[in-house]
């Protein structure tokens, strides 16, 4: 059984048909062709997946393609190239908070919608909000530095 949705994709318009059981990762990647999209633990354990509906992070591999008509879906495809994500992007490479990457679109993502959103003030506040999204291979000081470098430049009543 298939449903009409339509949505805002990366800034553009998408109006079709989607099964009622397809996931969102599966019709961000194999629809839309949305690479960046990572698919990995499949039950909303390690952020891999993440991508912003209406500005709020979800697991794309357990939310359905279907509900997301009516709303803005943002991958990292639709952040590269924005001032946030070159601010970002720069922190995690002066940090050395990359390595494999496979966990940093989910990671990236999951820091802009929490930017202006949540309590940032202490670095045990960002482990809190950022504690959805692993990473196997860089280990989680440098990718903090990075955050906070960026949250901090952010909040003006940090010095």
């Amino acid at each position: 059984m298939s449903e009409t949705i339509s949505a805002i994709v990366n800034g553009r318009a998408f109006d079709g048909e989607v099964e009622a059981n397809e996931l969102l990762l599966d019709f961000l990647r194999d629809r839309l062709g949305l690479i960046g999209v990572r698919q990995s633990c499949e039950v909303q354990v390690c952020g891999t997946c993440t991508v912003l509906v209406d500005g709020s992070p979800v697991s794309s591999c357990c939310f359905l393609a279907c509900d997301v008509d009516g709303k803005v879906v943002e991958t990292i495809e639709g952040l590269v190239g924005t001032p946030f994500h070159d601010e970002i992007s720069e922190a995690f490479v002066r940090h050395a908070a990359v390595q494999c990457g496979f966990c940093t679109p989910g990671m990236l993502l999951t820091a802009k919608a929490l930017m202006g959103t949540t309590d940032l003030a202490s670095e045990a506040a960002v482990r809190h909000a950022m504690a959805g999204n692993l990473c196997r291979c860089t280990g989680y000081r440098s990718i903090l530095d990075a955050l906070m470098e960026v949250f901090d430049a952010h909040d003006p009543t940090r010095a």
